[in-house]
């Protein structure tokens, strides 16, 4: 049976809107809100929150009809996860930074669908389709002293049993959009604490913080290489209390789960549909730099030619297919692990095999298209040394690439994370 790698028709109708807030609104503004760190993008923000409220209406909708035992109006899988990548994708091409301030669930909505109960998902996330001030969502989880290995993680959420609240202490770092869900009025961090530090990662539980809670302060800005339009802050807790419902899915921890990685599954849910979403933001931002550089390339009398040996190329000719062809390796990693999200399939080999190969990817490219330019692909003048800047966040966060590498291969392999580190 052929495949066929066409764009869904109902995909595509949504992607012309796309493209047009990406080239008409997130194009123009990228360099100022680049040299402006912390300047909020108000244009988009504008633009898209209803948009994005309808979206999730509609999303909160299919779930409350799920729930209820009602059938799917459309036969077979669906598309909402394929859907992301592309918008993903032409977005970051517009301005990755821009896109990560957008008023969405973010990773607080993909935190809650993967671990939340229904009326937890219901009470969450109906905030993010109602009203007309923007709402935002996020998720902490990197600390000062627990980056990559989780399982350092220091934050605690202690159960006052006499005013039945969880008591939270700690210090996140690098939460994207973490003040903005914090600092305005219906916002949600869902922070990830341990409740039984001898349980190792079966102790991790995540819970969700509502904006203006007592106790909990953005402490700093993050001042960055790239993506400088986002909003990245740290946050500290200093007991602060949160209602007992506020915990995603069970509290208990069971003694024999203790030594094993089952509290830390609701992470994991999270990370296989997240990481396939920055693999694609990967994919728009190395697109948008090996398109500059065709075009300057062009405009220099340059052609890349497609029937020729590589022998009978130059080397900057062969340098644009290679990149063409690593982005293009790339991209159908990633449409892969989107697609078994959309047909109730397992993806977490390949969500890390997306993300992982994508972080690289756009490293080369974008490097590559500065070198290919010279010096004014060096300077200011351009958005290419821009984008060499934001093309590698994606090889550091939702895992580095070293640690999807080391996931991939222990699930290839057969190896634990004790085995094989």
């Amino acid at each position: 049976m052929p495949i066929s790698f066409e764009i869904p028709e109902r995909i595509k109708q949504g992607l012309q809107m796309t493209e047009a807030l990406a080239t008409g609104i997130m194009r123009p503004e990228a360099r100022a809100l680049d040299e402006n760190e912390h300047q909020r993008p108000e244009s988009v923000i504008k633009m898209t929150w209803p948009v994005m409220r309808d979206q999730q209406k509609r999303q909160l909708d299919k779930m409350a009809a799920a729930a209820a035992g009602e059938k799917p109006k459309r036969k077979g899988p669906g598309i909402t996860n394929l859907n992301m990548i592309y918008t993903f994708e032409m977005l970051s091409w517009g301005d990755t930074g821009q896109l990560l301030c957008m008023p969405t669930a973010l990773l607080a909505g993909a935190a809650i669908e993967a671990v939340g109960t229904p009326e937890q998902k219901e009470r969450f996330l109906r905030r993010f389709a109602e009203g007309d001030d923007p709402v935002w969502g996020a998720m902490a989880m990197t600390e000062p002293g627990a980056g990559s290995d989780t399982s350092a993680i220091q934050t605690t959420a202690v159960l006052d049993g006499a005013t039945n609240e969880w008591v939270l202490n700690g210090e996140k770092i690098f939460c994207t959009n973490g003040g903005l869900a914090l600092n305005e009025s219906n916002g949600v961090v869902v922070v990830w604490a341990t409740v039984d530090r001898s349980a190792g990662r079966a102790g991790m539980k995540s819970f969700v913080v509502e904006a203006n809670t007592p106790g909990v302060t953005v402490t700093k800005a993050e001042i960055k290489h790239g993506i400088r339009a986002s909003d990245t802050v740290s946050i500290v807790f200093e007991d602060a209390r949160i209602p007992y419902d506020n915990i995603l899915g069970s509290a208990e921890v069971r003694q024999r789960d203790a030594g094993s990685t089952k509290g830390f599954k609701g992470a994991m849910a999270t990370f296989d549909a997240s990481r396939p979403q920055i693999a694609a933001s990967a994919m728009g931002v190395g697109r948008a730099a090996l398109e500059f550089v065709k075009e300057k390339l062009a405009e220099a009398g340059i052609e890349i030619p497609y029937n020729k040996p590589p022998h009978e190329l130059t080397a900057i000719q062969r340098d644009v297919l290679e990149m063409e062809a690593q982005l293009k390796g790339a991209w159908l990693l990633t449409l892969r692990a989107a697609s078994m999200l959309d047909h109730g399939q397992h993806n977490s080999l390949e969500a890390s095999m997306a993300k992982a190969k994508a972080g690289k990817v756009v490293t080369f490219v974008t490097h590559k298209a500065v070198e290919i330019l010279g010096p004014l692909g060096y300077s200011r003048e351009w958005l290419v040394e821009k984008w060499m800047r934001d093309g590698k966040i994606n090889d550091i966060y939702e895992g580095t690439g070293q640690i999807n590498v080391l996931i991939v291969a222990r699930r290839i392999l057969g190896y634990s994370s004790r085995e094989l580190r």
